[in-house]
């Protein structure tokens, strides 16, 4: 009937819908690396120009984009989704989902232990609890895919966690996070509220808070209702909290970058090593500290009024200033690139990328034996140079799967690089011109 016939054209359009999603992300694939991040990240905060979100908003205020366009991110993640990766992959309680409830003021986790079946995680759902699926690129190309584009805008690692809240609850207690958080509402709504940071020392904070109760909010700076389509954007150090109306579930995804990327960061590498240079290069930092020093300097003689302690505090305060000459700011950058690299998800390639890895290599089983193994590289080698930062294939050996479970920022930021560390001394070495057969996009 009419209304069978409405209800199978409502659902082709939301089919097509989705697959024009689909089609955009690859046709930003096609795009170089610098151009795609950027096209990307102007629909992200569509219709805010991202100069203007850049000059006003980031690091500095929140942001809400209203769209009244339900289907804006359509084929991102959906419910569907979720229950499919619950029912396809090996969820683990804990590792990567947790089920959590706040009621009363107090926020609780009902983790149990191992594998998230379907059958228990609706049951916590169906009884009020809200669901975090954690590091979702890992389980979804989709996510993965965008994720991958937009760390190259930020420069820094992009990370994702998606929440689904039933009707009526809330999850999490008032907090502020120490990343840089977009809110994307992907169904349903939620009700958001978002206050300042308390003291100046809150303000861009290297570490999120502890969970906060509601006597220590002061009023909210902005109180909004999200619905499908729309985003939030608030800078870290911006205590938040949301929960779900009565009559509508909420799933949303928190795309998070900048964790740890400061100045401040930059210059816990610099300054050691600044130091260490100017021990080897320069007598005068090694010279003995004076005779006696105990007796006039320390907290005891702060207030003391001694020209032998205004002398040592000038002495120091000269050191200080000329360990700028000796710092290697471009070696402490090429350490965060390193870092960069470590941390970030390997690329969703092409498939014409994919013929210029490991991936596309024609290495195969013929006659009895492996043919095409061995890469030979003459004088006559194409090379390739590129402006985004290449590093041997073998970066990919960083244990990173499209259903690898553990690319978290905090695991990311804690592994080993050695890697690395040989793929920066080749790119030292040929000066940025990359051998063809066997470097990819990293």
């Amino acid at each position: 009937g009419p209304a069978g016939r409405a209800e199978m054209a409502a659902g082709g359009a939301e089919e097509l819908q989705q697959q024009q999603r689909r089609r955009r992300l690859g046709r930003l694939s096609a795009l170089s690396v610098r151009r795609r991040a950027a096209e990307l990240f102007r629909w992200l905060v569509a219709p805010v120009e991202p100069g203007e979100f850049a000059g006003r908003h980031w690091e500095r205020a929140p942001l809400l984009v209203r769209r009244g366009d339900p289907g804006y991110y359509a084929g991102l993640f959906s419910t569907a989704d979720f229950d499919a990766i619950l029912r396809s992959g090996e969820v683990q309680f804990g590792t990567h989902l947790d089920v959590t409830s706040y009621a009363e003021g107090v926020r609780e986790t009902h983790n149990p232990v191992g594998r998230a079946l379907p059958a228990v995680v609706w049951d916590f759902y169906q009884n009020g609890c809200s669901l975090r699926l954690l590091n979702p690129q890992a389980f979804s190309t989709t996510v993965w895919h965008l994720l991958s584009i937009l760390q190259e805008y930020f420069g820094s690692m992009a990370g994702a966690n998606t929440y689904l809240t039933p009707p009526g609850t809330q999850g999490f207690a008032p907090h502020y996070d120490d990343i840089e958080a977009f809110v994307l509402q992907l169904e349903g709504k939620k009700h958001w509220r978002v206050y300042s940071p308390r003291t100046d020392t809150e303000v861009l904070p290297q570490f999120s808070s502890a969970n906060l109760t509601q006597a220590e909010l002061g009023k909210p700076v902005l109180e909004v209702v999200l619905e499908a389509g729309d985003l939030l954007y608030f800078p870290r150090g911006f205590i938040h909290q949301g929960d779900c109306l009565p009559d509508a579930h909420s799933l949303h995804i928190t795309v998070s970058s900048y964790q740890r990327n400061s100045w401040g960061d930059l210059l816990e590498k610099l300054l050691p090593a600044a130091l260490q240079m100017a021990l080897e290069e320069d007598v005068e930092y090694r010279q003995g500290l004076p005779m006696g020093y105990l007796e006039y300097m320390g907290v005891a003689n702060s207030d003391a009024a001694d020209a032998r302690r205004t002398a040592f505090v000038e002495k120091l305060q000269r050191l200080m200033k000329k360990l700028v000459d000796y710092a290697p700011i471009d070696a402490a950058v090429d350490q965060r690139a390193k870092s960069f690299l470590h941390d970030c998800l390997p690329p969703v390639l092409t498939q014409s990328e994919k013929q210029l890895s490991v991936y596309g290599f024609p290495a195969q089983w013929q006659d009895g034996s492996p043919r095409n193994v061995d890469i030979l590289i003459t004088k006559d080698t194409e090379v390739q140079e590129n402006s985004t930062i290449l590093v041997p294939f073998r970066c990919g050996a960083s244990k990173w799967t499209p259903t690898h479970k553990h690319h978290a920022m905090q695991i990311a930021h804690s592994r080993d690089t050695p890697l690395l560390d040989t793929a920066l001394s080749i790119l030292s070495t040929v000066k940025q011109k990359h051998v063809h057969e066997n470097l990819l996009h990293c």
